[in-house]
């Protein structure tokens, strides 16, 4: 075990611009918390300047050995870190190849038995070469249960069934088979120096460019280790369970009963001494122990004994268990499922059967009767203390687990509910009205109970307002205001139906709603309630989410003061916490989804065709528009003022006061960077503030008059809530129907309602243009529908407004470089709607029908097929009766055979139909060959989309869609249906600190800073989130960018191999990240003379994208130019050539045929030619790289120049080869040939053109060439410094105080890859 890395401490004090001021990116609400108590002023005392300067001191742990002796094997030494725990080293022995198979013992020191809990500093006497000794402990049921479960996992760790079957956080990878095992050690296995031994370098046919068939069953090639090696037939529980009160006094606790694979055929009883044979058999009890007994403390040794094949198999299998890379085998934080799988035999297994009808969670629930209070838990983690690191990152990592383990369990209860298992706490009530109650989780149903949701839309609101709600859980908990406490809550879409499942509010049960309520409405506004505790708590909040402090009118026409929407309720439970529930209505509406009477929308609004009636009146804008439109409008805040500062300037000529003098002279130096800071999307929020506060404030006379009056123009033409300073926040109750407003406030309302009118239109003339702008220029690269909502959702664009994306697409003057968006964009809007559709579709379709409904609709969605039938259930399985009596089936089971008649015609015109109610957007087609021929999508594509998105699991096989002779589904096609979760994410905000801080410190060119501080970063993430993560992904990646950078290649292997892992095993196998990893991988084990595995890797690769968009995509181009480099170092050239010149056309459609990309795909063409000895076409295609250098660049650039010369060495071998040529006409045979110079490219060469394509500059690491890079990021930073500066030169003055040294710092802030390393 190795010893955990140091901790990082902060310190008092503060080493300015070590840590740049944190910044909200896309307002992600990463790091409400550290600026929150500044902006109350209540807690500064408390670490109110903690986390944005602080000093770090490292405080190392330095670990230790210990002996470990272990009855039957001999002792071995275990390094430990003091702050382990005595629990740890228990994991490793289970862990371990030779002590695997134990489970109940304890480890004693000098005959003391160790406390599982204690951490290993505090014992005493324990110290460098201790001796720990481990001995056997008598078992109890639970031990023993869990015994038989750690021998169970055992047997099936090689076995992927649940990772297929979406169980226990399992989930897939496949890395392993195309690097052939660890790449650390086959790196120094196979290779000393460049490997040059023959290699198969020719990819499958379908890999090839231009092939048309996408096969599926290549997604999950199968890999040698799952051929389970066979230790046991039967391993299960005995019918003679449980023991009777005369064996419980011989000590039996439980029954076995094994077939072995020799097929003999026993019964063992579980005793508190150990294992042994009794004399049972199937049909006859006697529990007698049997002759030889072989009593024996662990089951393993038992089965030694009575089976060899047993004890040669698992043998094996723990050898091969012990050698796959962690990462394969460590459990998820949240299920990830598969959509496809093999047929897997199923196999008999005592666990999961009883696994199935327990509600065990966790190992803790072999104690019946025991189930988590998860409101307890989750509110009791968010009290634990946060002063400094180590307690943060306590607290952290209990509030993650938590969450993780809470979202597992209200999915199971959430499917046991749709699947009718759980039974009503209001029976008697029609099935769309029921609750209910498991494991300590409320279960409700998205319909709208008592037509609650009557004015906003019905079935349709009570759909969406779970997600929305969850939304605001999400906001409310990341803003994390101490005393304010939000319920646990996850939203399972299963089989058509919304539920959501919340941890329960203690007491809310024994009492009627309208009795708890003491804050909000339970009307949506008729009666309001109001409390001074909420009124201060939600106050905190109030600030990061930009929401307005209001009154509005009750019944009563009382005036009632709110901070928040009034269907925010607050409850306070009988544990005396504050809750808030619904949270629907956080974020202000959406006005181009609202028409209201009489509201006139700004012109960009209307142009666009707004406002729109959608189905539901609670369309909200997401926090990132809010946030976006609040840094535009603080952008327009400085101009304006700026500009009326410099006009008054400009009519004073004698020099003014000295505190307006100052406060001018410092702004003039430092406003290019703030507004930069601004535009880059830094919050500058905190800092306005004093700038206001300095030209502004009350406090003393020195303030001219006239610079407050600038403040207060800008304030009131931004529409800030404030008039001293810049302030903008949203009433989130403005055109809710129902809630009025007192009179006195008009005004305010009448300002209000013009700031969500500007935001709506702010979406449609920024967001959308901004959004496609950056995917023209590639900065932004979807490569499926996921990543395509991802890019509009951190814009603050809803997915509703996908048609207006493409709209926007279509009328684009780059409409050509955007062809790979649109048809992301048409294949995500059809997938929606046909998920629309098939919602409702599955509601109708009882248990027994759901493979043949699925089925059918697939076929009907995307088989060339003309007329599907589908396969009704056989009549004698469905009782005529039953539906009278079944009070409890699943709720809108009305007509449970509707589905049979749909067909395709019918289905492709209810999806034309929704994408035009929908999303506003016309399809025209008829049939799905029509939409694949009109738009160029992939049926595959499709199918893979629409199972994503509705948790279909298909059978991994060949599909023929195309044919017209028989569908493409049957119901055996069908393996699953699976939940689609949401659920909150905790954050690791210290651990996102410093992996920005060290982004930014690459940024400037400092590597080895940075890297230490991803590193830190690296730690800290595993100790709140365990090993696996998608954030931990990201800071894996940039290490291993890191490390090979500086030249370690092994260090960088080692990281990027864990990053595609990680990304295979948490995003899953064919996610666009992880294609991006393996390519990175695939780099990295170029460089380390890998040629093959890079080779196989890439070609995972391309097939993986093939798959997920096709070929047309510019992240293609980069693949191909990849595969042609790595071809052509290992002289393969006519294979290169397909490559590279598909690469070449592909780049010249994305980025025009006289792009830079182009010419460099020119360059990489031409030398494969030449290599070939075809000179006439390598000069061909080197001189058109030429001429596009020479017309972007300039004829005295460096570009230019190699080319210039490339193009001359060129010429000189084609004349070289001419004479040779000519000198053979003439002289037959007998002529003296001079062997011409055609080398194989070196390594060397091809790695730099690597290097080149995928945007890394190598930087030598001696310390004058690093001052210089140093000298020349800080000299071109100023550049761009003085040429903003020059173009916005009025605003200078006003920035003053507005401290934005610290902005230009986080302004820095890279998104993934650092541009000194990616900007070639």
């Amino acid at each position: 075990m190795q010893p955990p890395p140091p901790l990082l401490l902060p310190a008092p004090g503060g080493l300015e611009g070590e840590l740049p001021a944190v910044m909200l990116l896309n307002g992600d609400c990463l790091d409400k918390k550290s600026e929150e108590p500044k902006e109350n002023g209540h807690e500064e005392a408390e670490g109110g300047d903690e986390s944005s300067g602080q000093e770090v001191i490292v405080i190392q742990d330095t670990g230790f050995t210990v002996k470990i002796s272990v009855p039957g094997i001999e002792t071995f030494s275990l390094q430990v870190s003091p702050q382990e725990m005595v629990q740890e080293i228990h994991q490793v022995l289970m862990d371990r190849e030779d002590t695997c198979h134990r489970t109940c013992f304890s480890l004693q020191l000098d005959g003391n038995v160790l406390d599982n809990f204690s951490e290993l500093r505090t014992i005493e006497g324990l110290e460098e070469g201790s001796m720990l000794r481990v001995v056997e402990e008598p078992y109890t049921v639970r031990e023993a249960r869990i015994h038989v479960r750690h021998i169970r996992d055992l047997l099936k760790s090689l076995d992927p069934s649940d990772a297929f079957n979406g169980v226990d956080c399992n989930s897939l990878s496949f890395l392993s088979i195309f690097t052939d095992g660890d790449l650390g050690d086959s790196g120094k296995r196979k290779k000393k120096g460049i490997e040059m031994e023959p290699i198969d370098c020719t990819p499958p046919e379908h890999i090839l460019p231009g092939s048309k068939e996408r096969p599926l069953c290549a997604l999950q090639p199968q890999n040698r280790d799952w051929k389970p090696l066979q230790c046991l037939k039967v391993l299960t529980m005995s019918g003679w369970n449980p023991p009777p009160g005369n064996r419980k006094m011989h000590g039996d606790l439980m029954y076995l009963f094994v077939i072995t694979a020799e097929d003999r055929h026993v019964s063992i009883t579980a005793s508190t001494r150990g294992f042994y044979l009794n004399q049972s058999t199937a049909y006859n009890f006697n529990p007698k122990p049997a002759s030889p007994r072989f009593l024996s403390h662990s089951l393993v040794e038992l089965l030694n004994q009575i089976s060899p094949t047993f004890k040669k198999n698992f043998a094996l299998l723990q050898k091969k268990r012990v050698q796959r890379h962690p990462f394969e085998r460590i459990a998820t934080p949240f299920q990830v499922y598969s959509w496809t799988a093999p047929q897997v035999e199923h196999a008999m297994d005592c666990v999961r059967a009883e696994d199935a009808y327990t509600s065990r969670l966790g190992y803790e629930e072999h104690i019946p009767g025991q189930t988590r209070d998860w409101n307890e838990e989750l509110q009791t983690t968010r009290e634990l203390p946060r002063k400094n690191l180590p307690e943060r990152l306590l607290r952290e990592r209990a509030i993650f687990k938590v969450h993780s383990d809470f979202t597992a369990a209200a999915t199971r209860g959430a499917m046991a509910v749709i699947d009718g298992n759980v039974m009503a706490i209001n029976p008697s009530e029609e099935t769309k009205m029921q609750m209910f109650i498991w494991n300590n989780i409320f279960f409700s149903l998205g319909f709208d109970v008592r037509d609650h949701y009557k004015d906003f839309g019905g079935d349709v609101a009570a759909y969406v307002a779970p997600t929305n709600d969850l939304n605001g859980v999400r906001t409310y908990n990341a803003v994390d205001v101490e005393g304010l406490y939000t319920l646990g809550t996850v939203v399972v879409d299963y089989r058509g139906y919304r539920v959501t499942a919340q941890s329960i509010i203690p007491g809310i049960l024994e009492r009627e709603q309208e009795q708890s309520v003491i804050y909000g409405s339970i009307d949506f506004g008729k009666t309001v309630v109001s409390h001074p505790r909420y009124l201060e708590l939600l106050e905190k909040t109030s600030r990061p989410l930009k929401i307005q402090r209001h009154r509005v009118l009750n019944d009563r026409d009382e005036e009632v003061e709110l901070c928040s929407s009034v269907e925010c309720k607050g409850i306070i439970g009988n544990d005396g916490r504050h809750y808030i529930l619904d949270l629907l209505r956080t974020f202000p509406p959406d006005l181009n989804f609202l028409p209201v009477a009489g509201e006139e929308l700004p012109e960009d609004c209307r142009r666009a065709g707004f406002p729109k009636p959608h189905r539901h009146k609670l369309c909200c804008l997401r926090q990132e528009l809010v946030d976006a439109f609040v840094e535009h409008r603080y952008l327009l805040f400085m101009k304006l003022a700026a500009i009326q500062l410099m006009q008054q300037k400009a009519n004073r000529a004698e020099s003014p006061g000295p505190l307006e003098n100052g406060a001018c002279e410092a702004g003039a130096s430092e406003s290019p960077e703030a507004l930069e800071a601004a535009e880059e999307g830094a919050s500058g929020l905190a800092k306005v503030k004093e700038l206001a506060e300095t030209i502004a404030s009350d406090s003393g006379p020195a303030v001219d008059p006239k610079s407050r009056e600038v403040i207060q123009n800008a304030c009131k033409a931004v529409g800030s809530v404030s008039s001293t300073s810049f302030d903008i926040r949203f009433n989130p109750d403005i055109f809710s129907p129902g809630v009025r407003f007192p009179e006195s406030c008009q005004d305010e309302v009448r300002d209000q309602k013009q700031l969500l009118k500007d935001a709506a239109a702010f979406l449609l003339s920024c967001q959308i243009p901004g959004l496609v702008k950056d995917c023209t220029d590639h900065t932004v690269l979807p490569m499926d529908g996921a990543t395509l909502a991802e890019a509009m959702h951190q814009r603050g664009i809803n997915i509703r407004y996908l048609g207006k994306v493409l709209d926007f697409v279509l009328r684009s003057p780059a409409r050509p470089q955007l062809d790979h968006i649109y048809k992301i964009g048409i294949s995500e809007l059809i997938t929606r709607s046909a998920k629309h559709i098939f919602k409702t579709y599955l509601q109708g379709v009882e248990l027994s029908g759901l493979s043949a409904a699925i089925s059918h609709f697939l076929n009907c969605f995307l088989s060339s097929f003309p007329n599907p039938v589908a396969h009704l259930p056989a009549d004698e399985l469905v009782s005529k009766k039953k539906n009278k009596r079944r009070k409890n089936r699943p709720p809108g089971g009305a007509d449970n055979t509707a589905w049979a008649v749909m067909t395709p015609q019918e289905l492709w015109k209810d999806i034309c139909q929704e994408a035009k109610s929908y999303f506003d957007f016309r399809l025209e087609c008829e049939t799905v060959d029509q939409a694949v021929e009109t738009f160029g999508l992939q049926k595959i594509t499709l199918l893979r989309e629409i199972s994503l998105k509705t948790g279909i699991q298909i059978l991994l096989k060949e599909y023929s869609f195309d044919s017209r002779h028989k569908p493409a589904f049957t119901e055996e096609d069908v393996l699953n249906i699976f939940p689609v979760v949401k659920h909150v994410n905790p954050k690791a905000s210290d651990a996102f600190h410093f992996f920005q801080s060290g982004q930014a410190k690459v940024q400037q060119g400092f590597l080895k800073e940075g890297c230490e501080l991803i590193t830190e970063a690296l730690n800290l993430f595993n100790n709140v989130y365990g090993a696996m993560h998608v954030e931990i992904c990201a800071c894996l990646r940039l290490l291993a960018r890191l490390h090979y950078i500086m030249g370690d290649y092994a260090e960088a292997l080692s990281n990027q191999q864990k990053a595609v892992l990680m990304s295979e095993r948490v995003l899953g196998i064919e996610h666009p990240n992880t294609i991006q990893e393996y390519m990175h991988l695939a780099l990295y084990c170029f460089a380390s003379s890998q040629l093959s595995t890079a080779l196989s890797l890439l070609y995972r690769a391309r097939y993986l994208l093939l798959l997920v968009f096709g070929e047309d995509h510019p992240e293609m181009a980069l693949l191909d130019n990849n595969i042609g480099l790595v071809l052509h170092g290992v002289m393969e050239y006519e294979l290169a050539l397909r490559f590279l010149e598909n690469a070449l056309s592909i780049n010249a459609k994305y980025h025009g045929a006289k792009s830079l990309k182009v010419a460099l795909s020119h360059h990489l063409v031409a030398r494969v030619y030449e290599s070939k000895a075809e000179f006439r076409s390598a000069l061909q295609h080197e001189k058109e790289g030429y001429t596009i250098y020479k017309s972007q660049l300039g004829e005295s650039h460096e570009k230019t120049k190699e080319s210039s010369d490339y193009l001359k060495c060129l010429t000189q071998q084609a004349v070289a080869l001419q004479r040779t040529m000519n000198e053979i006409y003439r002289n037959g045979s007998s002529a003296n040939i001079v062997p011409l110079k055609v080398t194989a490219p070196s390594m060397a060469s091809v790695l730099e053109q690597l290097h080149i394509i995928n945007g890394i500059l190598f930087i030598p690491l001696s310390q004058k060439d690093l001052e210089n890079l140093k000298a020349e990021v800080v000299r071109r930073h100023q550049l761009q410094e003085t040429s903003k500066a020059a173009t916005r030169d009025a605003a200078a003055t006003v920035a003053a105080a507005a401290g934005s040294r610290e902005e230009a710092a986080s302004s820095l802030l890279p998104g993934d890859d650092p541009p000194t390393l990616s900007s070639v």
